[in-house]
């Protein structure tokens, strides 16, 4: 079968995106691990728990936005996540040859925030997935209080709790359900490298 000379320039476009971002997430969790931390074991422990939970209400908002709505693969969908500015959470602190602790904590609870930020947004997406958004949004919030009150044991906590910024506006229910569909998988990804480094510091 002939290749054709040409590809489509937004299709270009996304491929060359999602490569991007492929390639970010791969030099992140490549990155060595430093060594452990203090941290309490039933805290870790309590930690790897909850990320279980959150990933298995992830997969399970995918897996009816998938039956329901054919809406199965994120990267056919990135250059709407630009359009819509549905942003990363980054977990640069975390794998590190010098695990940064505070540094590592603060970016875990920013991002549960920003993530549950965005699935508040995403309310209203359909009477289907309401069950299941609700729970996803709890469970994300049960995560970052952990975190949080763990920061405050320490002494680590900020003065103030981070307030919410500003947040993608899906103005129809086909951009709610695209939506879901991409924060749902930048959120798994989010919880695959939290989940490695909590578990690296639980078994150290």
């Amino acid at each position: 079968m002939a290749v054709p000379a040409a590809q489509s320039p937004m299709k270009l476009m996304a491929l060359q995106l999602l490569l991007w971002h492929s390639a970010l997430w791969t030099v992140q969790e490549a990155t060595p691990l430093g060594p452990a931390s203090s941290l309490p074991q039933s805290f870790l422990l309590k930690c790897l728990e909850q990320v279980r939970k959150i990933q298995g209400d992830g997969a399970a908002l995918q897996e009816k936005l998938c039956a329901t709505y054919k809406l199965c693969h994120p990267e056919e969908l990135v250059l709407l996540r630009h359009s819509l500015g549905i942003p990363w959470a980054p977990l640069s602190s975390c794998p590190s040859q010098a695990l940064q602790l505070t540094g590592c904590l603060s970016q875990l609870h920013s991002g549960l925030f920003l993530y549950q930020g965005l699935l508040q947004a995403l309310e209203g997406i359909s009477p289907e997935l309401g069950p299941t958004l609700d729970t996803l949004q709890l469970d994300v919030a049960d995560f970052a209080t952990t975190i949080w009150q763990q920061m405050e044991d320490l002494g680590m906590a900020p003065a103030l709790q981070p307030t919410q910024g500003a947040m993608p506006a899906f103005t129809s229910a086909f951009q709610r359900r695209a939506g879901g569909v991409l924060v749902a998988s930048h959120l798994q990804r989010f919880l695959e490298l939290a989940y490695r480094v909590l578990r690296h510091l639980a078994q150290s």
